[in-house]
């Protein structure tokens, strides 16, 4: 319950957070606070089990999207079952390749599901964030891939919807999201096919993020092709404390049943569409999304207690981020890390680790 002494809009915003943030998980809104000492009657996450996550690397994009995903095989199998299962790729530009998941990475992913006898009900399908979806699916040469293996591409902004409402740290009012329904849908099994990229708003974009912010529609003038109007922004909270809890409060109903992430070039700097390549020859695969996302940062040479929204999910026992409890299989984590050079804006992004101030 807010007090009458929150009279100002920063004080309100504050308490706001606080209190949100009280209520959904443990999360250190300051840097260097004292945590308070839960009482025996406070909830605390459930601990998250030991996860697998496999690591492989190579000369052929399509090979190393294939091995990282054999290990995995059986428990891939029974965790589809019978559902559709949607390859959703991360399509952040129509135009630049290095920002776009690559046919050759749909390609290791689809022979895989044909191994495993679940390509019959698989599609490909995406919101791409800039740019008509079916523009990019065809300037990166996705339908040559689809034809081969017999699947459907999908424009998730032709599709039904979904409302949701999410966090405006702005006015900390709750604002409704278009999402994709049938991302929403608990007879999707989502593969997040994500791309090893740096953020200029949350650090690191990797299979969470790809999701998230690509479930939010838009809508396109009819033969024009430029949008008209986007969902996605709103996604973004208003800034950065906005996002990193929108990302971990919608992780909770949608995200990555199976994550990808490709890093055979990953990007660097100001991604996740104006940065620069990094040669990596990397690929990362897991039925647990933030276990697959810590073992990529740890890759990157990311420290995770940068990422807010995975700090937050880590805390909550969304996934598994303690590399103790990672089995990584394959290729070791320390012969393939690398530095990535972070966004322009990095210290402006780590404001998420201090609460608004008080004035």
């Amino acid at each position: 319950m807010f007090t009458r002494a929150c009279t100002s809009r920063r004080q309100f915003l504050k308490t706001s957070m606080i209190a949100g943030a009280a209520a959904l998980g443990p999360a250190r809104w300051a840097r260097g606070a004292v945590a308070a000492t839960p009482s025996a009657a406070t909830p605390l996450a459930a601990a998250a089990p030991p996860a697998r996550v496999a690591l492989t690397t190579g000369d052929s994009r399509a090979d190393i999207a294939f091995r990282a995903l054999r290990p995995l095989a059986d428990d891939i199998a029974r965790a589809i079952g019978n559902r559709r299962v949607i390859v959703k790729p991360n399509n952040v530009s129509v135009t630049r390749q290095l920002a776009a998941t690559h046919a050759e990475t749909l390609e290791g992913i689809l022979e895989f599901l044909k191994s495993i006898g679940k390509l019959e009900n698989a599609i490909i399908a995406e919101s791409a964030a800039e740019g008509p979806t079916m523009t990019g699916f065809e300037a990166f040469r996705y339908g040559p891939v689809a034809a081969k293996y017999g699947v459907k591409l999908v424009d998730l902004d032709a599709e039904e919807v979904q409302i949701v409402h999410v966090l405006d740290e702005r006015d900390m009012r709750p604002k409704p999201v278009r999402m994709s329904k049938m991302l929403m849908d608990p007879g999707s099994f989502i593969l997040s096919a994500a791309r090893m990229k740096t953020h200029t708003l949350v650090v690191a974009t990797l299979s969470l993020k790809n999701i998230i912010l690509g479930a939010p529609l838009k809508d396109l003038a009819a033969g024009e092709g430029r949008r008209v109007r986007s969902d996605k922004p709103i996604m973004h909270g208003g800034g950065v404390y906005g996002i990193n809890y929108n990302l971990f409060a919608m992780a909770q109903r949608l995200h990555p049943h199976l994550a990808l992430i490709d890093g055979f070039d990953g990007m660097e700097g100001n991604g996740p569409t104006q940065g620069t390549p990094v040669e990596h020859r990397v690929c990362v695969a897991g039925l647990d999304w933030l276990a697959a996302d810590r073992v990529a940062l740890e890759l990157m040479g990311i420290d995770m207690a940068k990422v807010g929204y995975m700090t937050y999910a880590a805390e909550a026992g969304l996934g598994q981020a303690d590399l103790k409890k990672i089995e990584v299989i394959g290729e070791s984590i320390e012969k393939h890390r690398r530095v990535y050079r972070l966004s322009d804006r990095i210290e402006r992004q780590l404001q998420w680790m201090n609460p608004p101030q008080r004035t």
